[in-house]
């Protein structure tokens, strides 16, 4: 079975910008590629592709507006992030609806965020212009993980 989960991709514009700013290279530090970046609102990991396709497109989700930044933050033991604020409620709406789908929802709250950076050891140092990119969020995404490191998208859907 595929490994799943609902996404939200940033225009284009905003994956330029983020790709334009520094990324210094480290040991153990492996940069986000550019075709890479999104929000994810739930991971549902092996699960019937069908199921979730029809579980998704049976529900009707609200637009909303995210806003990245201001600045980088570290998430986790691992992770460098930018925050995504706004996002909460479609993933908590995405959450309820696909509950019985896959993995069980996380059991800590959701944290909105685009991964920029994971690392092993140190943190990298980056030295970024403060943000504050909004964009509005009219679809989601249904995005296959394969094995070899690449994300598909199996379908998009509208926001209302």
């Amino acid at each position: 079975m595929p490994r799943l989960f609902v996404a939200v991709w940033p225009p284009p514009s905003v994956v330029d910008e983020l790709a334009g700013l520094p990324r210094p290279p480290g040991p153990g530090v492996s940069w986000t590629k550019p075709h890479r970046l999104h929000i994810t609102l739930r991971f549902l990991g092996e699960c019937d592709t069908g199921e979730a396709l029809s579980t998704l497109g049976a529900q009707s989700f609200g637009q909303t507006s995210v806003t990245l930044g201001p600045a980088p933050e570290r998430l986790g033991r691992g992770v460098l992030m930018l925050p995504a604020v706004g996002v909460d409620e479609l993933a908590a709406s995405v959450t309820d609806c696909t509950r019985y789908i896959g993995d069980p929802p996380p059991d800590h709250p959701f944290v909105g965020h685009l991964t920029i950076a994971r690392f092993r050891k140190r943190q990298p140092s980056v030295d970024w212009p403060r943000l504050g990119e909004t964009f509005d969020v009219t679809e989601i995404s249904l995005v296959e993980s394969t094995p070899w490191g690449e994300y598909l998208d199996v379908a998009s859907f509208r926001l209302n």
